[in-house]
């Protein structure tokens, strides 16, 4: 017998041995994956936050984006590896479980449930705010709560219709981000009939004092302004656990990871800072998509880009619901929270999972309004690198569970990190980096997020040290890896 951990097939299977349902089904068709893939990585934060990106590193942003973007490739074909080979809800969380401990399960698990209920928070109230514009005979309390109702409705009901809902959002968001590339791009060199646009051109990369006006190191404050913009690019292998096929659907969100970050965050920022100069102080009046549209002399492009943004709100509200309750469900499935939580109706829906998620969204909510510069302030601070230390957690699973892998089923590596393991070390240390850097930032907060959050994590990480102890280790977990580990999801 080894004392390694190991592999085992983690497909949600008959997860409650009570009655109460059937565990998780496959009930994400090839389209909804395909749609949560490419619309995953697409937040509402490339739309709003990358004024503020632009304004501090001008036209080297795009550097910062694509050190980024390099990164989440880097970590997303490590997470497609493991995932590939073994599929389940609990996604990184539950590989980190088998590769690291029951303590990194736990802690990683809990602190990814922690930042999605707190992003349902504020893009509720991002959300409020643009429709309280709208119609302004609801107050912006009304809309948070008419949204959160509504997408909670649409979780509860069934897992296909979350994939509906999500395809359709994911759906806009991409159309309208490629539109924006393709137009730019027309404006750019001049042949966008109808439209005269002097400010357009190529030249803006380097005529405003020059690719790096405020020198090299505004590339590293600018990845910290945009590193989070890019969280949620692993929903796909926590969604693909429902699918027919998850082995498929992981393998072809890895492998479509690069052209997605190339197209939506770098396409679309080049064609910003090539349609007006990155000093323009429309960027940050306006921010940077909508003063891009207005150069073109495109009427009501205010009104086109909150549209916009909305949808990308309600979509990442409806998959960071999803996310949440999901992780919550492998908690409970691994027993590293309440057993009710892994609990599903018969349509294979994790209600009671999902009712917690949104009930602490509510919560949340109320301290936006009552509470905004404290409780909250502290809430979205404390959860702020969280992306941070999820990905750090992913590239040291990967380390260890290639080599389980390998020695128990090696026909399963069907994605591969390459250059295993030098391209892991580095992406380690280039995270490792960035925390430390963000320590010596006082400017955008870095400081106070990354020393927060760590506190946050440090409290996990002691509540789930003691659990393990006061469990005897590992053995708590043989019962539920016998139940949750032995069967595949029931397809249909």
């Amino acid at each position: 017998m080894t004392s390694q951990p190991t592999l085992q097939q983690s497909g949600s299977g008959p997860a409650n041995p009570d009655g109460h349902g059937s565990g998780l089904q496959a009930g994400l068709k090839n389209r909804h994956l395909t749609m949560i893939a490419i619309g995953g990585v697409i937040g509402a934060g490339l739309f709003v936050g990358s004024s503020s990106g632009i304004a501090t590193a001008g036209p080297g942003i795009l550097l910062s984006y694509a050190l980024v973007g390099t990164l989440v490739v880097l970590v997303m074909r490590m997470l497609g590896e493991m995932s590939a080979a073994n599929p389940t809800s609990g996604s990184f969380s539950a590989h980190a479980d088998r590769a690291l401990g029951g303590w990194a399960g736990f802690s990683i698990g809990w602190l990814y449930w922690f930042f999605w209920v707190v992003v349902l928070a504020v893009e509720s109230t991002a959300g409020a705010k643009i429709l309280s514009d709208w119609i302004p005979a609801v107050p912006q309390w009304g809309w948070a709560l008419i949204v959160m109702l509504v997408l909670t409705a649409t979780n509860l009901v069934s897992v296909g219709s979350y994939g509906e809902f999500e395809f359709w959002f994911a759906g806009i968001k991409v159309v309208a981000i490629a539109a924006f590339i393709v137009v730019g791009l027309l404006a750019v060199f001049g042949v966008l009939p109808g439209v005269h646009a002097d400010q357009a051109s190529f030249s803006n990369l380097t005529g405003h004092g020059g690719f790096l006006p405020h020198g090299p190191g505004s590339i590293l404050t600018g990845v910290l302004l945009v590193v989070f913009s890019f969280m949620g690019s692993e929903i796909a292998t926590l969604a693909a656990g429902e699918s027919e096929d998850p082995q498929s659907a992981v393998t072809k969100a890895t492998n479509s990871i690069i052209w997605r970050i190339a197209v939506f965050y770098l396409g679309s920022i080049l064609v910003v800072v090539s349609l007006i100069p990155w000093n323009d102080k429309a960027i940050t009046d306006k921010g940077s998509y909508v003063a891009a549209l207005d150069s073109l002399g495109i009427a009501h492009a205010g009104q086109i880009m909150n549209f916009i943004v909305l949808t990308s709100v309600l979509s990442c509200l409806n998959s960071g619901l999803y996310t949440a309750s999901r992780m919550a469900f492998s908690l409970g499935q691994r027993g590293d929270a309440p057993k009710v939580f892994a609990r599903t109706t018969g349509r294979g829906v994790p209600r009671t999972a999902i009712l917690v998620s949104v009930a602490f969204g509510f919560v949340a909510v109320f301290f936006n309004y009552k509470f905004p510069d404290t409780v909250f302030l502290f809430l979205v601070n404390s959860s702020g690198a969280v992306a941070l230390f999820v990905w750090l957690v992913i590239c040291f699973s990967q380390l260890r569970m290639r080599r389980i892998i390998q020695r128990e089923a090696p026909e399963k590596l069907v994605v591969r990190m390459w250059l295993y393991p030098y391209l892991t070390w580095a992406a380690a240390l280039l995270i490792v980096f960035v925390l430390g850097y963000m320590l010596t930032d006082t400017e955008h907060d870095g400081r106070e997020t990354v020393l927060l959050s760590l506190l946050v994590a440090a409290v996990v990480l002691v509540i789930a040290v003691v659990k393990q102890k006061l469990a005897g280790g590992h053995g708590h977990r043989a019962a539920a890896d016998e139940t949750a580990g032995t069967e595949q999801i029931p397809a249909g």
